[in-house]
C-alpha cells in the first residue's frame, strides 16, 4: 500500500475513496489521472496550475503536443455526468489557464502543438478512466 497525497491505494490503482470529502476525492481523482497519463508514455509539466479566472489540472507532453488535461469525477450520472460537467465557463476558465501557462511559466512550449483533453472518472479507479482526447477547442467549443 503507498500513501500519495493523503490517500491509500491497494495496488491496483484503486483509491479508497474514505480519504476525505470532495476535495480530497478530487485530489485522488488528479492523482489517479496523472499516473494513468505517465503509464500512457505522457510526460506530467505541471499540476493544478492556478491563475486569475481560470485553472488546469495537468499539463502534459504527448509526443510534442503539449496537452491540458481537465479531471473530472463524477459518482452520479444524475446530472449528466463527468463530461457534460465540463461546462462551456469551464472550457473558458480553461483556455485561459492554459494561455496564461504558455506565456509565463510554459513559455518554451508556446510554439508547439496544443490539444485539450478530459480525464473522466465515475470511480476512484485507475482502470475505468475515460479518455477524451480533443474534448473541446481553444475557442473553448
Amino acid at each position: 500500500m503507498s500513501h500519495r497525497q493523503g490517500t491509500k491505494e491497494d495496488g491496483r490503482g484503486i483509491v479508497d475513496p474514505a480519504t476525505g470529502g470532495a476535495q480530497g476525492r478530487g485530489s485522488a481523482a488528479e492523482a489517479l489521472a496523472e499516473r494513468f497519463f505517465v503509464r500512457r508514455g505522457l510526460v506530467v509539466l505541471g499540476r493544478n496550475l492556478r491563475c486569475r479566472g481560470g485553472e488546469i489540472d495537468l499539463v502534459c507532453l504527448d509526443r510534442g503536443t503539449v496537452v491540458f488535461v481537465e479531471v473530472r469525477l463524477r459518482r452520479s450520472d444524475r446530472f449528466g455526468g463527468a463530461a457534460c460537467s465540463i461546462t462551456a465557463a469551464k472550457r473558458r476558465r480553461i483556455v485561459l489557464a492554459a494561455q496564461w501557462w504558455l506565456g509565463g511559466a510554459g513559455r518554451a512550449y508556446a510554439q508547439r502543438p496544443c490539444r485539450f483533453d478530459a480525464a473522466l472518472l465515475a470511480t476512484l479507479d485507475e482502470r475505468r478512466i475515460e479518455w477524451l482526447r480533443g474534448a473541446f477547442d481553444a475557442d473553448g467549443s
